[in-house]
C-alpha cells in the first residue's frame, strides 16, 4: 500500500504542516499566529480524516482514489498550476511599474518555467 493512498496521509501532511508553520512564526516572533495557524491545520486535518464515505473526501484523502478521480486531480492540478503562472506574472509586472523589486515573484516564475519545460521534455520522451 502507497502511503498516499493511506487515509491517514493528508490528515498528518496537515499537522505536520501545522507544526512548521508554527515554528516558523515563532521563530518570526509571532507564536500566537503560530498555534492559530498549528490549531487551524489540525482541525482541517480532523476534517479529512472523518471526512465520511464522501467520494470526493476519499479521493482527496488517498483512500478513495481511482481513475476518474485521478483525471480529475490532474485537471484541478492543471487549472490550479495555469491560475498560479497567470498570478506569477500579474504580481511581477505589477512591482515593476511600482519600481520595487519583483525578485520574489520573478523567481517563483523562473522555477515554474524551468519545471514545466523540464516535464514537457520528460514527459515526451517517455511518451
Amino acid at each position: 500500500m502507497q502511503i498516499t493512498r493511506s487515509k491517514f496521509f493528508v490528515p498528518l501532511f496537515a499537522v505536520v504542516l501545522g507544526f512548521a508553520m508554527l515554528t516558523a512564526q515563532w521563530i518570526g516572533g509571532d507564536p500566537k499566529n503560530g498555534l492559530i495557524s498549528l490549531v487551524l491545520m489540525t482541525v482541517l486535518g480532523v476534517l479529512v480524516l472523518l471526512g465520511g464515505r464522501s467520494d470526493t473526501v476519499r479521493g482527496l484523502r488517498g483512500d478513495g482514489r481511482d481513475e476518474r478521480f485521478h483525471r480529475i486531480d490532474v485537471m484541478a492540478t492543471a487549472v490550479a498550476g495555469s491560475v498560479l503562472f497567470g498570478t506569477i506574472i500579474v504580481a511581477s509586472l505589477v512591482q515593476m511599474a511600482r519600481g520595487e523589486d519583483a525578485a520574489p515573484f520573478s523567481w517563483l516564475g523562473v522555477i515554474a518555467a524551468v519545471t514545466y519545460l523540464a516535464a514537457i521534455g520528460v514527459l515526451r520522451a517517455r511518451g
